[in-house]
């Protein structure tokens, strides 16, 4: 049976329809105590969901649905190392990453020595590197690192990286390049001495393409500027699960750091994938990130439901794409220390659970994953926010804020937070017409002028939103935010019943380029793609330099 033929989910509809009408402000205003029942603290997150359209008879609803759907059973699968990826056969232990004691998940199955000591390893060569004893071209000390990846491999890294810049090393520069446009590398190579440059490529295969085509270009570079006195290995570290690959494209054995097929590429972060960011913030931060994850894996794996953060955020989604009928999801930062995090979150959600075909392999009867998109939220007041006012399309948010500010200028921090609660509050409560008219006429407008303006000041409100409130912007805190989103995505693929820890979306396109790709020096290889890809090939060949 398909969770959309379950008795809970045939409540949660009946419920839908008799709250139809109910508007946020008549929810606010039947219940003083509402924000006090609609919020939740972990740590230094607060997370007030009460603008959202529901209450807490639907979030009892939704928690019944959790159960029909078996979370707390599958959780534990996780937890315990079963083989919960089942298209390619896999473990999903990304949260035994940021475990501090094992065994882990089990004695008989046990990854925590070999992830002690990858930590261990990481910890001596970015503390080595930050102390200036690497050395990089006859003995100059390394002082720019540029982590090459690309998806997981980049995003998570450079978002936390641009995140922690507040305690990150004040004499290294640690860069990202993840696009095979040569206008990313290029101009960052401009600006590097290559004496004192180290390069981490970053694949799990070491065959990615746009990663190995950068990587090449920068060995490249290095012997363009360096000549024969180059020792390639002075430059090169690498992260992957073909260590050999990586030594023969010129990284000494011994930086070389693993991953293992039970952690995903979005679930990354954490491994490995994260050197570029342990140099750049130190091994102690790095740690201090793992445990304000580990705390969160720990509260999402023994909190009951109806206090549990990861359960209600994701259940809170569920709600809004499934029963509301909401297709997309706005996350807008208040802080542009997370300028990277939308685009994090993209991966992390729309990858993970952007499926219409169920675990059994059948076509899914119900929306998954909505587009999840956003921008830091002062810039996008000037831009999109009008849509979300007026434009008259439901439009979950999430509002993200720091109460302190990890870069303080006097007067800034509380006008930004100001601009923050002032729009949410503006989207659940909009302004009613007799609202603006009273408005208008203490201002002195004339009746005419005020029946032309009035239907273009009148907002609908209504709009649901949530906010997290983080007392600051530091690695612990951060790593809670991270997990809270990851199992927040893992709850919502149970309820669902889809696998969130495969893609082969992203495996086709990597395909259908190879085949193209040749295509582009040797037309009669043009033959067998379709005359569309025909024609935009043959437009190349005619401009290309």
């Amino acid at each position: 049976m398909t969770i959309t033929a379950s008795p809970a989910w045939a409540a949660i509809d009946a419920h839908r329809k008799t709250f139809a009408q109910t508007r946020l402000r008549d929810l606010f205003a039947s219940d003083a105590q509402r924000v006090g029942s609609l919020s939740l603290s972990f740590d230094d997150i607060f997370y007030d969901f009460s603008k959202q359209r529901l209450t807490r008879e639907t979030l009892g609803l939704l928690a019944a649905l959790a159960k029909e759907a078996k979370l707390a059973k599958q959780t534990e699968r996780m937890f315990a190392g079963e083989r919960i990826n089942a298209s390619e056969g896999r473990s999903v232990l990304h949260v035994a990453l940021r475990r501090s004691a094992g065994p882990f998940p089990s004695s008989q199955f046990d990854v925590m020595p070999e992830v002690t000591e990858t930590k261990q390893r990481m910890a001596e060569f970015a503390e080595r590197l930050r102390a200036g004893k690497c050395l990089g071209h006859k003995g100059a000390a390394i002082r720019n690192v540029v982590n090459i990846g690309i998806g997981g491999s980049d995003l998570g890294p450079k978002m936390m990286a641009y995140a922690l810049r507040s305690v990150s090393h004040p004499a290294l520069a640690v860069h990202y390049v993840s696009n095979l446009d040569g206008a990313q590398l290029a101009p960052l190579l401009q600006t590097l001495d290559p004496r004192t440059t180290l390069f981490i490529v970053v694949s799990k295969t070491f065959t990615t393409q746009e990663t190995m085509l950068n990587a090449n270009t920068a060995r490249e570079w290095l012997r363009a500027n360096l000549g024969e006195a180059l020792v390639v290995e002075n430059h090169f570290a690498a992260v992957s699960s073909k260590p050999e690959k990586a030594v023969e494209f010129g990284v000494p054995r011994g930086l070389v750091f693993p991953i293992w097929d039970w952690v995903g590429g979005r679930y990354s972060l954490w491994s490995a994938v994260g050197l570029a960011l342990m140099i750049a913030i130190g091994a102690q931060a790095f740690d201090e990130m793992l445990r304000g994850a580990e705390r969160m894996d720990e509260h999402f794996r023994t909190t009951p439901f109806e206090r549990n953060l990861p359960v209600i955020m994701a259940l809170i989604g569920i709600w809004n794409t499934n029963f509301l009928g909401a297709s997309t999801n706005a996350v807008l930062p208040y802080n542009e220390s997370l300028k990277y995090f939308p685009s994090f979150l993209q991966q992390l959600e729309m990858e993970s659970n952007g499926k219409s075909v169920s675990l059994g392999g059948e076509a899914m009867d119900c929306a998954t994953s909505p587009i999840v998109w956003g921008e830091l939220g002062n810039n996008g007041q000037h831009a999109f926010f009008q849509l979300l006012h007026q434009g008259g399309r439901l439009v979950p948010c999430d509002f993200i804020a720091a109460v302190r500010s990890d870069y303080p200028l006097p007067g800034h921090q509380e006008a930004l937070l100001a601009n923050c609660f002032a729009q949410s509050a503006a989207l659940a409560f909009g302004r009613t017409e007799s609202e603006v008219r009273l408005s208008m006429e203490k201002e002195a407008i004339s009746p005419q002028e005020i029946a032309r303006l009035l239907p273009h000041r009148v907002f609908a409100g209504n709009q649901p939103s949530s906010t997290l409130l983080l007392a600051s912007i530091n690695p612990g805190t951060l790593g809670s935010l991270i997990a809270l989103y990851e199992h927040k995505v893992f709850v919502q693929g149970v309820i669902w019943g889809i696998n969130s820890f495969d893609q082969w979306g992203v495996e086709l396109g990597k395909a259908v380029a190879n085949r193209i790709l040749p295509a582009f020096h040797d037309p009669d290889l043009a033959g067998v793609l379709d005359a569309s890809t025909q024609g935009l090939l043959s437009y190349c060949r005619k401009h290309i330099s």
